[in-house]
């Protein structure tokens, strides 16, 4: 299991980890459903859900692609734009606060937003490479949720041979780290992202305030939600920034909204994730800082699902 799961963050095959999980779940839980609903028999409800998983996507692509396709596709160049374009409101910060908070600055505070934008500029050009890989990595989470789905629907083996029967007792514990973390996190970041939405699209259209970027930003609070407590100081951070770019009372606005919506997700990581996993904070902070290191942005989403199914496995063996 660790050769396999070092070997998925090497090859970037973590979307398709990501979504044989879902896959699996997915039709693991429409099954009973549907056999209840069409009154198939047990071994053909199965196969049913696993055929209506594998739809999903393909309808959704075909409803929503023509309005959307340029959101997807060109989810790189768009981020290298916003990136850039954070870049420049970093170095033109003094410019756009008021007289009186801008005077009040450290005199060091230059430097340090020359830092910043060289690192956004710099994050900026490794996304221009990025293009193939992400669409790779769509094609793959297909994949994935097509690999998911058939293993769900094949009949259950009462009898395992040893090999079996232990490589059985791992994906069964880490299937249980998933739905615990990732399922959680993922109702968490959608509930987030549609608070961010209507903020975006209504409130602040209210006040004849607009934020650019605005599709390429809620995108990213659903992306940055999957990933606990780090991913609300990015979501803090960008729409912050990009808020500032237009006003310093429309980045105040940003501020005040963002950290009263993630008040209640920082309670939900800490308490309800935590108690499942018996992972502390600092725990999953370390562990997150470690990975982000050593995998890119793909250790961040990882970090949380690896390092429970570790303790979970430590756990099982007494060892922690």
């Amino acid at each position: 299991m660790a050769a396999s799961l070092l070997l998925i963050m090497w090859q970037g095959l973590l979307p398709g980890l990501l979504c044989v999980c879902l896959g699996f779940l997915a039709t693991r839980w429409f099954s009973p459903r549907l056999g209840a609903l069409t009154r198939a028999h047990d071994h053909q409800a199965p196969k049913l859900a696993a055929g209506l998983v594998a739809l999903i996507p393909v309808v959704l692509i075909a409803v929503f692609l023509p309005r959307t396709r340029g959101v997807i596709l060109d989810a790189p160049n768009t981020y290298r734009e916003l990136l850039a374009f954070m870049a420049r409101t970093v170095l033109e910060l003094r410019d756009r606060l008021p007289p009186d908070i801008a005077a009040q600055l450290p005199t060091g505070a230059e430097d340090v937003q020359r830092v910043i934008a060289a690192y956004l500029a710099t994050k900026a050009g490794t996304l221009a490479t990025t293009g193939r890989a992400w669409l790779s990595g769509l094609l793959f989470a297909y994949i994935g949720l097509l690999v998911g789905a058939l293993a769900a629907a094949r009949p259950s083996v009462i009898m395992l041979k040893p090999l079996a029967a232990q490589l059985h007792l791992r994906l069964t514990r880490f299937g249980e780290t998933f739905r615990q973390i990732v399922v959680a996190q993922f109702w968490i970041a959608l509930f987030n992202t549609f608070l961010t939405a209507i903020f975006l699209l209504v409130v602040l259209p209210l006040w004849d305030s607009r934020l650019p970027y605005t599709m390429a930003l809620i995108l990213l609070t659903f992306l940055a939600g999957l990933i606990p407590i780090v991913g609300n100081l990015i979501c803090n951070g960008v729409l912050t920034l990009v808020g500032l770019s237009v006003s310093p009372l429309v980045a105040l606005a940003c501020l005040v909204f963002l950290i009263a919506i993630h008040k209640a997700e920082y309670f939900i990581n800490a308490q309800v994730i935590g108690h499942r996993t018996h992972m502390g904070v600092w725990e999953l902070l370390a562990v997150m800082f470690v990975m982000e290191a050593v995998f890119g942005p793909a250790g961040l989403v990882a970090a949380p699902l690896f390092y429970a199914y570790t303790k979970k496995e430590l756990q099982a063996s007494g060892w922690v």
